[in-house]
């Protein structure tokens, strides 16, 4: 099946209702943010493909605002924790607590709830906290669930978190090892505004603001979208494609490029592989498409995979990124299927 092709038995009206769920979010979301156009279309891919997101920027560029508006254009619950030094797990997860039964005086346990049971966590500045409390963040991401002692607690549907962290101030902070930050599916750079896009932020927030944010969509209706992101069908050949460009990341494979082996410490896991599908399945539907292509599994490689790859510190120290390796990796790698299946390097990729 070629890229172009729509697929029979794609269904053309979840363009239409993915459609008009981004024009609702992106309408509500205009009225406080200015620019940050590329953060915003992979927070909302990150959404409806059901993953969670870590934001990394300087302060000041509304990384804070931008989650928090994005939750009240949503019809969801909503919690923000600031992560600090003392926090512990409890304080996130929740805690039994004892209390008397004022009809038989008798002493009850009671299951008393922390943020974490609402459908959008905000997790402020998630490197200032300790690893055990990161722990329980992380634990409650990948399975959805909570233990307090012996029992286990079902978190709200849909349920994100997105995370936030400074990269320049680590005096006191507890750095995301790769494995912990592997159970996000996007990482995000939010990046300085544009002069006119800076102008613009300077003339309105220093006047009176009036927003009216509208809840968009219900918890329901993303249900129902993230579904439909799943129904999208994928060709084999865009599959082999983001194999090739995962496995290419990791050293000691056959056939991999040469400035992998000499800049790269440790490369990307099969958790990147399907982040990569499923974003691409909701990139595809949020553009109007209603297939997936290789210009959606490239468009996604960085924030897929910059949080997957270790640079090697010989790298690192003639200023080589994640970021640069992985547009190298894209270059090298060809789009079309008979380019990708023939090529005498890949055979050995996809044979190892």
């Amino acid at each position: 099946m070629s890229e172009e092709q729509t697929p029979a038995g794609a269904d053309a009206s979840a363009i239409r209702r993915l459609s008009e769920a981004r024009e609702k979010i992106v309408a509500q979301l205009s009225q406080v943010i200015v620019g940050q156009t590329e953060v915003i279309e992979e927070l909302l891919i990150c959404m409806f493909a059901r993953g969670h997101c870590l934001l990394e920027g300087v302060p000041g560029l509304a990384k804070t605002l931008l989650i928090s508006t994005l939750a009240r254009s949503l019809n969801l619950s909503f919690q923000r924790i600031q992560f600090t030094p003392d926090l512990m797990p409890a304080d996130i997860t929740g805690t039994d607590i004892i209390e008397e039964n004022r009809s038989t005086g008798a002493r009850e346990r009671r299951f008393l709830e922390g943020p974490l049971f609402s459908n959008m966590i905000l997790a402020d500045e998630i490197n200032r906290t300790p690893p055990k409390t990161q722990a329980a963040l992380l634990e409650a991401m990948q399975e959805r669930t909570v233990t307090v002692g012996r029992t286990r607690h079902q978190l709200s549907d849909p349920f994100f978190v997105l995370a936030t962290q400074n990269p320049i101030e680590q005096e006191g902070t507890y750095p995301l090892p790769e494995a912990q930050q592997d159970r996000f599916m996007f990482k995000v750079f939010v990046n300085y505004p544009s002069f006119l896009e800076e102008f613009e932020v300077a003339r309105r927030t220093t006047a009176v603001q009036v927003d009216r944010i509208q809840p968009a969509l219900s918890g329901q209706e993303i249900i129902e979208l993230q579904r439909t992101v799943r129904e999208v069908p994928v060709s084999d050949h865009i599959i082999r494609y983001a194999l090739s460009i995962v496995r290419q990341t990791r050293i000691g494979t056959p056939g991999v490029p040469d400035f992998v082996s000499d800049q790269v410490g440790w490369g990307a896991g099969p958790r990147a592989v399907q982040f990569l599908i499923l974003g691409g399945k909701a990139r595809a539907l949020l553009h109007g498409r209603t297939h997936v292509t290789t210009e959606d599994i490239a468009a996604l490689a960085k924030p897929v995979l910059r949080h997957r790859i270790v640079v090697n510190f010989a790298a690192q120290s003639d200023g080589i990124t994640a970021d640069k390796i992985i547009d190298q990796l894209v270059s090298v790698t060809p789009s079309k299927e008979d380019a990708l299946t023939n090529d005498a390097r890949f055979k050995k990729i996809f044979a190892s």
